[in-house]
């Protein structure tokens, strides 16, 4: 096999350099895989891979973890502290690392359903609401209840937004401990 270059000069390359290693795979062609989108090569589709959250998803989560952990008793700092305490909770497995913690907060991960499980229980939050949010059903009644709030309601409302994270996490605890006794 020669190959002529630039200039001219012709350069004999080593039999079976560029050949397959085995003859008989020589019009083999491997799949292409690709691990946020499925494609179907029959058709030429291409459909998102249901176990890849999307960027939407990891934000949503991102966004009630630092809910939660506003809501929490003890204070987290950022990544390095959330680190730290997960990972005195955390006993099943491998520690993680600020720069993972950093990825949960920032919205460009979501940890694995055992440490949505911990985190949960530390947070004192349900899995399900960590991981995926609230039931769909769950929050158009609550804006057509938030819809027929009076002048009271609204002055409680300013007075419980003075209060601390942790102090606001209380009463709503409280008033759901209430509505549920009410039923």
């Amino acid at each position: 096999m020669n190959c002529t270059g630039s200039d001219g000069a012709s350069t004999r390359l080593r039999q079976g350099f560029l050949d397959p290693p085995y003859p008989e795979r020589a019009n083999y062609k491997p799949q292409k895989i690709f691990l946020a989108y499925l494609v179907d090569r029959r058709n030429g589709t291409s459909t998102q891979n249901a176990d890849m959250p999307t960027d939407a998803d990891k934000q949503a989560f991102s966004n009630r973890l630092r809910l939660a952990l506003r809501r929490a008793e003890q204070e987290v700092s950022g990544p390095t502290e959330l680190a730290l305490q997960f990972n005195l909770r955390y006993r099943t497995g491998s520690p993680v690392t600020a720069q993972t913690t950093h990825k949960w907060l920032s919205g460009r991960a979501i940890p694995t359903s055992d440490k949505i499980a911990v985190l949960a229980e530390w947070l004192q939050v349900t899995e399900h609401w960590l991981h995926h949010g609230p039931p769909p059903g769950a929050s158009s009644k609550e804006l057509r209840k938030a819809e027929k709030v009076g002048p009271e309601a609204l002055a409680l409302a300013h007075k419980i937004q003075g209060l601390t994270p942790h102090r606001r996490y209380l009463i709503e605890e409280l008033v759901e401990q209430l509505r549920q006794e009410a039923q």
